[in-house]
This record gives structure tokens, C-alpha cells and sequence, in this order.
């Protein structure tokens, strides 16, 4: 039943929009409303109770792993410009880069991608601001969120 009951306390600290994706039964989805209104101690735990007692009829396993993916996803998230990152350098560092995102993503700009990293090489050398650096961020950004290729 602790395990119900903490498992409202995650639903309670949801969104609303995150909430309403879980379909969750009406009265339990009224009874987490409910929840976040109330501020004082004592109320506040016979709240969370009573939705402990309602979590006993919906299943749990479909929520907890909504939940966990949803907790997945600022890592995924982190990976994936990490991963742009590594692309931006090894652009900008290595000659042969460029050729290897080709094959990696058969639907490459070359061109505009070449004339980035020209860019990007010609900032550095004039000790500019980085708007082409970061430009060369945005579009591969773009890309490889397109695609999912490393």
C-alpha cells in the first residue's frame, strides 16, 4: 500500500499536461487535483492516503514505466547533443569528418555543412563571435535529430 501511495505522490508532483497523458480514472485524476491544493500537513497526508486507496484499482506497471521514461528522457536528451557535440568537433578537427557524416547520413547538405566549417575556421582565425560555431551546432542539431544517427 506505501508502494501506491508513493507512486501518488509522483503523480501528484506531475504536470497537468503529463497527467492527463496517463488517462488516468476520473476520480483518481480529481483526487491528485485535489492534492496539490491542499497546503496543510494533516490534510495533505489523508489526501495522499485516500489516493493510495485509489491506486489500489488502477494497475500500476503502465504508470511506473510511463514514469521511468519519462525520467529517462532528459539523459537520452543529454546523449543526444552530446553526440552533436562530437559531431561539431570532429567537423571543425578532423579532414575526413565530413566524408564519414556523409555515409553516416545519406541526406547531408555537404555543401552547406562545408561552407559552415569554413566559416567556423575563419572565426577562429579572427578571434570573431562564434555565430557560425554555433549555426554549425543548430544544423547539425537538426540533422541528426532528423535521422537518429550517432
Amino acid at each position: 500500500m506505501h508502494d501506491l501511495q508513493n507512486l501518488g505522490e509522483a503523480l501528484v508532483r506531475l504536470s497537468a499536461a503529463r497527467l492527463s497523458e496517463l488517462r488516468l480514472p476520473e476520480r483518481l485524476a480529481d483526487a491528485i487535483e485535489l492534492a496539490r491544493a491542499i497546503s496543510k500537513h494533516e490534510a495533505r497526508r489523508r489526501q495522499m492516503q485516500y489516493i493510495g486507496r485509489l491506486m489500489r484499482d488502477v494497475d500500476p506497471v503502465p504508470i511506473r514505466t510511463r514514469l521511468a521514461d519519462w525520467g529517462n528522457a532528459p539523459a537520452a536528451e543529454k546523449a543526444r547533443l552530446a553526440g552533436v557535440e562530437r559531431w561539431r568537433e570532429r567537423l571543425l578537427a578532423e579532414p575526413g569528418a565530413l566524408d564519414q557524416l556523409c555515409t553516416a547520413v545519406p541526406d547531408v547538405d555537404r555543401a552547406r555543412l562545408s561552407a559552415l566549417v569554413a566559416r567556423v575556421q575563419a572565426e577562429r582565425a579572427r578571434a570573431a563571435p562564434p555565430h557560425a560555431y554555433r549555426e554549425l551546432f543548430r544544423a547539425l542539431n537538426t540533422l541528426l535529430s532528423a535521422t537518429h544517427a550517432p
